[in-house]
């Protein structure tokens, strides 16, 4: 289970604070799937930030009592001085994994080649989306938390994400924003939408998907 409790998250900004997120209260109990739906900007990996708890709440409190991922497709995941394969071993150790089993899961989904052992700061964006991809899969969590990485990689890493995720999704909990809503649609039930700060939770994706196309209609 991951709990909002009044949750805010407000930036400094040079001389200004720009609210992000206002008074977030909601749960997600374990084995659901949510979408989370809003245009640019709005706060969706800003979100997934804080469920994880890469970043802490402004106010408010967020309890945590399942295993969760780091959020797929966030930046500074790794230490790009490193090469994908330390960061692959430090991860293991991190998490008490077998190092020799994790680096060689993750080389053979990433698909990196000779970058796997080259320093993550020559990675293009989906190579460095690959690599989180493929080392967050190696581990058993809870809750996975997807962030805009689907689309990363050629049409056989496409193929083997999805079906990799169809198989987190049947056995944990799954958290996913994206700006293709029939992505959503494809990977889980439940929806919601951010937009002007506020989260409004749905009981199918279907209907978030619906309310954000409206919202998207009306200030487009």
């Amino acid at each position: 289970m991951i709990q909002f409790q009044n949750v805010s998250k407000t930036y400094h900004v040079r001389k200004f604070e720009k609210l992000v997120l206002s008074d977030l209260s909601f749960v997600l109990q374990k084995g659901e799937s949510l979408g989370i739906c809003g245009a640019n900007g709005a706060g969706k990996s800003t979100l997934l930030r804080l469920m994880s708890g890469v970043e802490p709440p402004t106010t408010g409190t967020v309890t945590r009592r399942m295993s969760t991922s780091w959020p797929l497709g966030y930046g500074s995941t790794f230490q790009s001085s490193l090469t994908g394969a330390d960061n692959a071993r430090f991860i293991a150790r991190i998490y008490n994994r077998d190092a020799d089993e994790l680096l060689a899961y993750v080389e053979d989904f990433a698909q990196l080649g000779p970058y796997f052992r080259q320093p993550v700061s020559t990675y293009s964006a989906g190579m460095g989306a690959r690599l989180a991809f493929g080392i967050s899969l190696a581990i058993d969590f809870d809750c996975y938390l997807i962030d805009e990485v689907t689309a990363a990689g050629d049409e056989r890493f496409r193929a083997r994400s999805q079906a990799e995720l169809m198989d987190r999704r049947d056995r944990a909990s799954l958290v996913m924003t994206s700006h293709d809503t029939g992505t959503l649609l494809t990977y889980t039930t439940r929806g919601a939408v951010v937009y002007g700060g506020s989260l409004v939770m749905y009981d199918t994706i279907g209907e978030a998907v619906e309310v954000h196309q409206r919202l998207q209609a009306r200030t487009s």
